[in-house]
């Protein structure tokens, strides 16, 4: 049947991405959100939008029959899932086949046999397609899972039969770690995907994720739309993926497709999908892992090399369309490398982020020598709560080779501009300029050998803090012309200098991306400055250095406005302009390798905080995440 209108069970950029195929294809899009998400833009592309729950997931994007209601209110004739949610929820797909709507996406009894680990791996092995050794049976038993860990041998990995995404996994060293992690894997496993079956797979010390993009139709037919890469995870998370796989032999990329098509068409697959494979390293011996049975979230680096539109793929499909393309008509050009923005703290174990996004601003497409795609969920004004999955946007660089992306994307993430709340920004941009990115073959081993003590903020270069201390100093003497000459108004960040007839002298109290309060003291006036980024927080400065030490340890700056919001600074005697933005007291500045981003803080706000000279802190309880007071004993 032809589709003529789709409701997009999801939420994010997924959901954006989705709105502009359906545009294209002159499909009445229709969207669905939460109360968390009244005003997100999804909602405001959509050609209608629907409320269908409270914030939470279980009673919106997770609950299958308020989004089968809203698709029977509205008319539509088929649902678009996505990815995660309800993306491979058979219940979803039996409610469409009960009510007569099209599920855009495979048939029911392809993604049962897929869901299960061990159910596809024992296909597999029926076929040819070699899995990592490992236990894939249903006896679930202590005894048994220990016996058959004594025949695999250790390390291996325990995983939730059900699971995906990475999640429901563990390293596992040792018969004693195993008797301990046995319980608590089950409960994870129950809780997290319904169901606490576990599988047992030898540990492949140094492997590739590679996987293959494979399309198939209701005729049979199918095809391979070459592989990706996605070796750079963190905690079994993708944040990193490109196409094609870079530092691999033709032979072993033939072989890759070949398995999954032999899996997609004997489970007679009709829609398209992802067959994922690790790959050692060492020997180069590849074994099947999983087949997600949706559309991936890194699917733009496959859309960038080949020209096509994935989503507009999967709807043809699911009307009951052919593939749009042979085999031969398949084409790849360049190679494209993928990065995934999450509103995280990857200095403080990637803790979740959640704030209101006061700058948004995505680099042009032309960053550097190849092409940048943005793919968001989000706005400049938007609400990042704690409800969702923390990615905000991809941002996808397409270039004539590797480096040429690989340029491109460093540029695009080092001028991707996102103030307000904290993002792996500068984390991702760290990844593709490191040298192993581009010198030998990835593995899943990338972030613990190449930032074994975790990931830190660079801190050695001040430029960024010196240049916002100046900017709030020049507010200051915008809005207090004759402050240098009063002692009354030399205060500046809160503290008189002895000095203040002579030039004013200010303390600048700041909290950068990353959390960190900072101190910047600063000296002079009228365009002439000196500045000190004390390494302690505290109000000790310029003066307290003595004449030596403040020679070595400050900047000396000349500064003005060129236009209302371009600052010209000269550091030392090197010039350098930014753009200055505020938005009441966040602080943006635009020039310095991408975008400075930080809040002007008092020492009093500080003290609340139970950070600051005013208290310890010592008798505040603070949660180091966002989650829901349930209850509170006293004594």
């Amino acid at each position: 049947m032809s589709i003529s209108s789709l409701l997009i069970a999801n939420r994010g950029e997924i959901a954006v991405r989705i709105i502009h195929t359906c545009r294209n294809m002159g499909i009445e899009a229709v969207a669905v959100y939460s109360e968390a998400d009244r005003h997100a833009p999804h909602v405001a592309l959509a050609d209608t939008a629907l409320l269908i729950g409270a914030a939470e997931s279980a009673h919106s994007y997770l609950n299958s029959n308020a989004i089968i209601k809203a698709a029977l209110d509205v008319g539509v004739d088929a649902i678009h899932p996505g990815y995660g949610f309800l993306s491979e929820s058979e219940e979803l797909i039996a409610a469409c086949e009960k009510h007569g709507l099209v599920f855009v996406g495979p048939h029911r009894e392809a993604i049962r046999l897929m869901g299960s680990k061990i159910e596809s791996k024992r296909l597999a092995g029926e076929v040819g397609v070699a899995s990592i050794p490992g236990y894939h049976d249903t006896a679930q038993d202590d005894r048994t899972l220990l016996a058959a860990a004594g025949d695999i041998g250790f390390p291996l990995m325990i995983k939730a039969s059900a699971g995906g995404g990475g999640r429901g996994m563990r390293r596992i060293d040792s018969r004693d770690q195993m008797v301990d992690a046995l319980p608590q894997a089950r409960q994870e496993a129950l809780a997290g995907f319904g169901n606490d079956q576990l599988l047992l797979e030898k540990l492949i010390e140094s492997p590739r994720h590679i996987e293959v993009q494979i399309a198939a139709d209701k005729t049979g037919a199918a095809v391979h739309l070459f592989e990706r890469e996605c070796s750079i995870q963190r905690n079994h998370q993708k944040i990193i993926e490109e196409a094609p796989a870079a530092f691999l032999e033709e032979p072993l990329r033939q072989r890759l497709y070949k398995d999954a098509l032999t899996l997609a068409q004997a489970i007679e697959y009709d829609s398209l999908g992802t067959v994922e494979f690790l790959v050692d390293a060492a020997s180069g011996a590849h074994y099947f892992l999983e087949m997600n049975t949706r559309l991936q979230v890194e699917h733009p680096v496959t859309e960038a090399i080949t020209g096509l539109d994935l989503v507009e793929w999967q709807i043809r499909i699911a009307g009951g369309e052919s593939l749009p393309r042979t085999q031969r008509e398949i084409t790849a050009h360049g190679w494209a490398i993928e990065a995934r923005i999450n509103a995280e703290d990857p200095a403080s174990n990637y803790q979740p982020q959640t704030g209101t996004i006061d700058l948004y601003r995505e680099p042009d497409a032309s960053a550097g020598p190849g092409h940048l795609r943005t793919d968001s969920g989000v706005t400049q004004g938007a609400v990042v709560s704690s409800y969702y999955d923390p990615m905000l946007a991809k941002l996808i660089a397409w270039g004539a080779d590797r480096e040429s992306a690989r340029r491109s994307l460093a540029l695009g993430l080092e001028s991707f501009g996102l103030q307000g709340i904290g993002t792996n920004l500068a984390f991702l941009a760290d990844i593709v300029n490191h040298e192993n990115f581009s010198q030998k073959p990835l593995t899943t081993n990338f972030l613990p050998e190449n930032f074994a003590a975790g990931w830190q903020a660079p801190i050695a270069d001040n430029t960024p803090l010196v240049a916002a201390a100046i900017a709030q100093v020049l507010e200051l003497e915008k809005s207090s012309p004759g402050r240098h000459t009063s002692p009354w108004q030399s205060l500046g960040g809160y503290r008189l200098l002895a000095r203040a007839d002579v030039s004013s002298h200010s303390y600048i109290n700041l909290i950068t991306p990353s959390g960190q309060f900072r101190t910047v003291a600063v000296t002079g006036f009228n365009g002439e400055y000196r500045v000190h980024v004390l390494t302690e927080p505290t109000c000790e400065g310029i003066d307290s250095l003595g004449e030596e030490a403040a020679k070595k340890t400050t900047t000396a700056v000349r500064a003005r406005y060129l236009t209302a919001d371009q600052l010209l600074l000269e550091l030392d005697g090197k010039s350098l302009s930014v753009e200055v933005q505020w938005r009441e007291n966040k602080l943006a500045l635009r020039g310095l390798n991408g975008i400075f981003t930080c809040q002007i803080v008092d020492i009093q706000t500080r003290a609340l905080d139970g950070n600051g000279d005013g208290g310890n802190g010592e008798h505040l309880v603070k949660a180091t995440l966002p989650g829901q007071v349930v209850e509170i004993k006293t004594a």
